[in-house]
This record gives C-alpha cells, structure tokens and sequence, in this order.
C-alpha cells in the first residue's frame, strides 16, 4: 500500500455547474471533513442492542490561502464568497484520484494578519446544488 503525502494531493476549482480543472495551487493545511448522519432504526430483532442506518453526508472543506490577489484561484475563492455565488470544487488525492467532487458556496473567508508572516485567509466551502449533485469520485 502506497503513502499518499498532503503536497501530492489535488484540489481543483472552476465554473459551478461543471467539473473543477483549474487547480488550486495557493492552499495549505487542506482539511476535507465527511460524516453521515445515523439514523435509528432499532428493532426487537437487534437483540436488545440499538442499530443504526447511515444516512444523509455532511461535508466541508476547510483550508489555508496566502493574502495574493494577483493570484487567479484567490480571486475565485473571494470572489465566490463575495458574491455569494457557487464554485465548482474538487478535493482529490492525486492528479486524477479520488475524492468529493461538488459544487460549493464559501462560508468562512477569515483573513489573519500575523506580523512575522504573509497575510493569509482560513476557507470553509460545504457543497451546495446548482445543476448537479455532489458526488465522491473513483481513481480514473
């Protein structure tokens, strides 16, 4: 079994309504936060145990910009979330990996203003529909 390491990772954005190609290359400390729901679905038939059916996905997607706004995926992501408009984004491990592929709206847009370091923005985008559904993608 392979290590995948954080830096070999791909994280692409683009035009919502399509797939992201453009990649994201200004991000660090990238999280991608994935949990389902549980529902109850207990039963005498459980054996005096409670049992549970997974349900709805919630995501997120959590990172760390540099403060660069001559930089094209900067201008998107802020621009996104300026104007409270949808992006599309793709999380994935590899060039053409796997992982969450939706299109997004940008929650969180926290600017830090460190003395010692460049400024920087923390970013939460959670997916949101505009003509197609999230989806976890497979390795190509």
């Amino acid at each position: 079994m392979a290590t995948t390491f954080g830096f070999e990772a791909k994280f692409y954005y683009g035009t919502a309504g399509s797939t992201a190609s453009s990649e994201l290359s200004n991000c660090k400390d990238l999280t991608l936060n994935s949990e389902a729901t549980a529902g109850e679905i207990t039963s005498r038939a459980t054996g005096g145990y409670k049992a549970f059916a997974s349900g709805l996905k919630d995501a997120s997607v959590e990172w760390e910009m540099v403060w660069l706004t001559d930089n094209a995926g900067f201008e998107a992501i802020r621009d996104a979330y300026v104007g409270r408009s949808a992006i599309a984004l793709a999380i994935l491990d590899a060039a053409s990996g796997e992982g969450l592929d939706a299109d997004f709206v940008i929650t969180a847009f926290n600017r830090t203003e460190s003395l010692d370091d460049p400024m920087a923005v923390s970013v939460t985008a959670k997916p949101t529909y505009v003509t197609r559904a999230a989806a976890w993608v497979e390795a190509s």
